[in-house]
C-alpha cells in the first residue's frame, strides 16, 4: 500500500484539484440537466440516477489524474515532460497514456558521492566521475556484481 501512496504523491496538486472540479460539476451536470430531459432515465428511482450520474462522471477525474501522472512521472524520470504530457492528452482512446507507460525510462539513481541523479546503465557519474556499478579493469566497461568474466572482454574478474 505505501508503494500507492508514494505513486499518487507524484500527482501534482493542480491535476487533483482539477480532477475533483471537473467530477463534481460532470455528476452535477447529468444529474440536473441530461435526466430531466431523458424521459426513459425520469423513471428510474432518484438513488439510481444519483448513483449512475456520479459513478459514470469518474471517467473524467481519472483522466485528468492520468495526465497529471504522466506530467510529474515523466519529468521526475528526466524525459520530455511537456511532449509525453501533450501526447497523453491528444491521442484518442488513452493510446498516449498507455504509450508512456510502456515507453518509459526506469527512474535515474542518486550518485552515492554528489547525489546527482545519475541515469540508468551509466558506469560512471556525469558530475562527479564516480564509478557507479563494478567496471572491467581491462576494458572499463560496466559489469555485473558476482560475474566471474567480463562479457565484453573476457577478463577473469577478481
Amino acid at each position: 500500500m505505501s508503494q500507492l501512496r508514494e505513486e499518487l504523491r507524484v500527482i501534482p496538486g493542480a491535476a487533483w484539484v482539477i480532477g475533483i472540479v471537473l467530477y463534481l460539476t460532470a455528476a452535477t451536470l447529468i444529474c440536473f440537466v441530461a435526466f430531466p430531459t431523458d424521459p426513459e432515465m425520469s423513471h428510474a428511482p432518484l438513488a439510481g440516477r444519483i448513483a449512475f450520474a456520479y459513478g459514470a462522471s469518474l471517467v473524467v477525474p481519472a483522466w485528468v489524474l492520468l495526465i497529471g501522472y504522466v506530467y510529474a512521472d515523466a519529468k521526475r524520470r528526466r524525459m520530455r515532460y511537456a511532449l509525453w504530457t501533450c501526447l497523453a492528452i491528444l491521442v484518442p482512446n488513452a493510446i498516449g497514456i498507455i504509450l508512456y507507460f510502456v515507453l518509459r525510462d526506469p527512474l535515474p539513481k542518486p550518485c552515492p558521492k554528489c547525489a546527482a541523479l545519475v541515469r540508468e546503465g551509466y558506469v560512471f557519474c556525469p558530475s562527479c566521475g564516480t564509478a557507479m556499478q563494478p567496471t572491467c579493469p581491462n576494458c572499463g566497461r560496466g559489469v555485473e556484481r558476482g560475474w566471474s568474466n567480463c562479457p565484453h572482454c573476457g577478463t577473469k574478474l577478481v
